[in-house]
């Protein structure tokens, strides 16, 4: 089992056993991905108190730790969405290579779609 995999597999066992010790209802998948959305844009909202969004506050030093807590945190909500809506982790992995590779060919302006290419040449190190 690969990481990726031991994520998905940790998190469907907690989804699991929250549902039956809270005694959460049968909600539909698209009520669980609704919440879990909301839940993850709260979890987003606390990643940027982190990273002082605020700039009409006075700036506090960065807390490593507690940045990493928060992307776990999202981290938790997107797997569960993911588990929600019967997607695997490869499937999730494979949909990433996917995108990623878009994205670079976007990037390059090497596809049809208009507004992406960088404009910078494509340099070898």
């Amino acid at each position: 089992m690969d990481r990726l995999e031991h994520i998905f597999a940790l998190q469907e066992r907690f989804d699991q056993d929250l549902a039956r010790r809270r005694r959460l209802p049968d909600y539909s998948v698209e009520e669980w991905i609704q919440k879990e959305v909301l839940a993850m844009v709260a979890e987003l909202g606390e990643l940027l108190e982190e990273v002082n969004f605020k700039w009409w506050k006075n700036p506090h030093p960065l807390d490593r730790e507690a940045i990493k807590g928060e992307l776990v945190d999202i981290l938790h909500f997107l797997v569960s969405m993911c588990l929600k809506a019967g997607i695997t982790a490869e499937e999730f992995y494979q949909a990433y290579l996917a995108k990623n590779e878009e994205n670079f060919r976007r990037q390059q302006g090497l596809t049809n779609r208009c507004g992406y290419a960088a404009g910078l040449e494509d340099k070898e190190a």
